[in-house]
């Protein structure tokens, strides 16, 4: 067995893993990133990537097929059709830039690439299976970056018919019946992708409605579009599994009523889960936080020079999240000062109409014993919306009632993912309801309903 000694050993190379490495390796610190499939993890190669190149795919599809009839806007086409083949070249050829790009940055930094699976023997040890002969990497720190998994269920295990997101992104054909278990954000995006793309789409949650995980307000303008596009919902309904030849899934309703959907695949999209199994982290007994390692403010763990960054921690899943705690690590272990307690961390959800958060909602503020004002804008009655055929939807504002301080943001609409960084960063800076009705928005943009937004929070707005 070789041997190496590094001062810092990161395993994994997703998001969280290979920006923890990155940093380091700027910063001096000698560092080796053991990764056994592809670097960029699962939001490059099969999550976050490829599914909003899939998601702008069908977009552009459906914005053609929408002009073979009746347009608005006077474009005619006589008729559109899909290489879903092309399609998908074209999406992989995107992930492959980025994954040849993570390697190019890992290597400027002067970190070494170990591709092989990993095995804890301790905190300062592992082993490393590759091709030729075992490694054995001791080290100083340890960084622990594995991820998440989906969560299967256990009347519909994978295979055949049934499967997760990573295989959804990478089917050959359309399917001519897609049945998604669970509607939350991975579902929705990918069950209407999918429809814009001409599958039949039915939707299973157990639940009284869709993204359960968000307040309802916020999800009305995806349930107008999902009807709109033809998407079937069958809520209060649980999967019992699949029909005798596995051409559909068995469901039953809160009525105790069972019936079967036809179904070519069956998408399981009802969640992830820490990736905690197959590396032997048992033996560390680490603290735990349910199936998530248990950190503190600076991402350490139960054990010294024990680090654990992204999904491995639990909720929330977002890369972002990952890499700004991977980001902090690397820059504590070459010796700065550094702690991870954001103000905010913004959600998005890339549906149709697209969803963001940021802060606190109007619920979670008044939980908190806060007296707030809520205000809206819709984006009806904002110009670049209405040139966009994008007003459906609304941005929201959460602020203390006595001194004005933003809480929180929320918006519903086409493009919205964008206007994250504004939510943020008037959060982070702790900016008053005046501070963004102050600043001189650039006409005519989505970012005009975010000023108008507070005017209306203020008694004032200009354009309602």
């Amino acid at each position: 067995m070789k041997n190496r000694n590094t001062t810092l050993l990161v395993i994994g190379g997703g998001p969280a893993g290979y920006v923890a490495a990155i940093r380091a390796g700027q910063l001096g610190v000698p560092t080796v990133l053991v990764e056994e499939d592809r670097l960029g993890g699962t939001c490059l190669n099969v999550g976050c990537i490829p599914s909003k190149a899939l998601i702008h795919a069908a977009d552009e599809f459906a914005s053609v097929h929408g002009c073979t009839g009746e347009s608005p806007l006077g474009i005619r086409v006589p008729s559109a059709s899909i290489d879903f083949a092309q399609t998908q070249r074209w999406k992989d050829g995107i992930v492959g830039k980025l994954t040849t790009g993570v390697g190019a940055l890992l290597r400027k930094a002067g970190v070494q690439v170990v591709k092989g699976h990993a095995t804890l023997v301790d905190g300062k040890t592992v082993d490393v299976a590759v091709q030729d002969e075992p490694l054995r990497i001791q080290c100083e720190h340890l960084v622990l970056a594995t991820g998440s998994e989906p969560v299967e269920l256990p009347n519909l295990r994978w295979g055949g018919p049934v499967i997760g997101s990573t295989e959804a992104l990478a089917l050959a054909t359309i399917p001519k019946h897609l049945v998604v278990v669970g509607a939350g954000y991975i579902g929705l995006e990918l069950g209407m992708a999918y429809r814009k793309l001409g599958a039949e789409v039915a939707v299973v949650e157990a639940t009284s409605r869709i993204l359960p995980a968000y307040d309802e307000e916020l999800g009305k303008p995806v349930l107008a579009s999902l009807k709109r596009l033809g998407v079937t919902l069958h809520l209060d309904c649980t999967a019992e599994g699949l029909t005798e030849h596995g051409n559909g899934l068995r469901i039953r309703s809160s009525q105790a009523d069972e019936y079967v959907l036809p179904a070519d695949h069956i998408l399981v999209a009802a969640g992830r889960r820490p990736r905690t199994e197959g590396f032997n982290l048992e033996s560390l007994a680490l603290d735990m936080n349910g199936r998530a390692v248990k950190v503190d403010t600076q991402c350490r763990t139960s054990m010294r020079n024990v680090w654990a960054i992204g999904d491995l921690t639990g909720e929330p899943m977002l890369a972002h999240r990952g890499m700004a705690q991977g980001e902090m690590v690397a820059e504590i272990i070459a010796g700065a000062k550094r702690r991870f307690e954001p103000v905010a961390i913004p959600a998005v959800c890339f549906t149709d109409p697209e969803l963001v958060v940021a802060g606190a909602s109007p619920a979670e503020a008044a939980a908190s014993g806060q007296e707030t004002i809520v205000a809206h804008f819709p984006f009806m009655a904002n110009g670049r919306a209405l040139s966009m055929e994008a007003s459906e939807g609304f941005v929201r504002v959460v602020a203390r009632k006595d001194n004005h301080q933003i809480l929180g943001w929320q918006a519903v609409g086409k493009g919205v993912s964008e206007l994250s960084a504004a939510f943020c960063h008037s959060l982070e800076m702790g900016a008053r309801l005046e501070d963004v009705a102050g600043i001189i928005h650039a006409h005519p943009t989505l970012g005009e309903a975010v000023q108008e937004t507070a005017l209306r929070a203020l008694g004032h707005a200009l354009h309602i």
